[in-house]
């Protein structure tokens, strides 16, 4: 009988995900990421300069990014203008 604990990737893992996949959170993560280099604005109130995808993954594992699967890939969506800080 095997006692394996549970996996602790909470630094790594989006909080709706029911598989906490960490694949999902990196994937969601870099097309956010792409966002915020193409001129997105960040929906964290920015005290510094950090790089996109520090504030990526963030916003990830805040789950401030909505995402969705369609015919297995992971489509990431825009924040609406009245969402950003």
């Amino acid at each position: 009988m095997s006692d394996t604990p549970p996996r602790n990737n909470t630094h790594c893992s989006i909080p709706d995900d029911p598989d906490q996949s960490t694949y999902r959170f990196i994937i969601v993560a870099a097309k956010r990421a792409r966002q915020l280099q193409g001129g997105h604005r960040s929906v964290l109130p920015s005290s510094s300069v950090k790089k996109s995808t520090v504030i990526a993954m963030e916003e990830a594992r805040r789950g401030l990014v909505k995402y969705e699967i369609q015919n297995e890939a992971i489509m990431v969506e825009d924040v609406p203008e009245a969402e950003q800080f």
